[in-house]
């Protein structure tokens, strides 16, 4: 049976009814889990807790226990915050070669807060060994490649993940990437929620091999608001022309 994590000073009724949201799923847990059998998977994250996101648990497909990590899928959510949607029917890959059919729905409050997500992931892969021979068999080709997710229950493993993907994604060692660049990587990790775990900064910096220091310097960057083009007293910017008119006086 799932079990909870229990939540200690929640200060707030709408920690409470939080609480009392996750509270109620539990039964929905476990009955998903044994309605789909044991290629199943049900899960609750608090995201209130990024570090061990997970609350409630049925089902072993990813290998986790109460108190483990979110995924890369998991945190892009996190990062994304109350504009979070949900996300499903998604194929993913686990790092032992599963192959995992998902659905993630973010959980919300009254207010609209995105505070966690129900999880369900079914391992297809025998499903897939038998779709494949069968396309072998009807000389239909193998589907497209499906990505790796990190799932455990550390989440720096899934902090490691991201910034190595960010890294294959720009081809490029850290010393090879320009100031632009650099930005652009930890704007990317920011974006996906890397940044709201516990010393992620510090993980991000020793993963790059740079300090401490400089990695919080390029997150301010990747933070900043982008610079919005000044104009003169005639309508034109500084580095071009001035606009010129239609004939009914507006802006052609």
């Amino acid at each position: 049976m799932a079990e909870p994590r229990r939540t200690t000073g929640t200060g707030s009724e709408r920690a409470g009814e939080q609480d009392a949201i996750i509270a109620a799923l539990l039964p929905v847990v476990d009955g998903i889990a044994a309605t789909l059998g044991s290629c199943c998977e049900a899960v609750v994250h608090d995201f209130r807790h990024p570090e061990e996101s997970v609350v409630a648990i049925a089902g072993s497909v990813t290998g986790r226990a109460v108190g483990g990590a979110m995924s890369e899928i998991g945190m892009g959510l996190l990062g994304r915050g109350d504009a979070a949607e949900n996300q499903l029917n998604y194929l993913t890959r686990t790092r032992d070669g599963k192959l995992v059919k998902s659905s993630t729905m973010v959980l919300r409050d009254s207010a609209g807060t995105v505070f966690g997500a129900l999880c369900v992931n079914l391992d297809i892969t025998a499903v897939s060994q038998a779709h494949a021979l069968l396309g072998d068999i009807a000389g239909v080709g193998s589907p497209a490649g499906v990505p790796t997710t990190t799932f455990g229950n550390d989440i720096d493993s899934v902090v490691d993940a991201l910034v190595d993907d960010h890294q294959l994604r720009q081809n490029k060692s850290w010393a090879e990437l320009d100031r632009a660049q650099r930005v652009q990587l930890f704007r990317g990790l920011d974006g996906r929620g890397v940044f709201a775990v516990r010393r992620a900064v510090e993980q991000v910096a020793s993963r790059l091999g740079i300090s401490r220091a400089s990695a919080y310097h390029y997150l301010s960057e990747a933070r900043a608001p982008a610079p919005t083009p000044m104009s003169t007293s005639n309508g034109s910017r500084p580095d071009g022309p001035p606009d010129t008119a239609s004939p009914d006086g507006a802006p052609a």
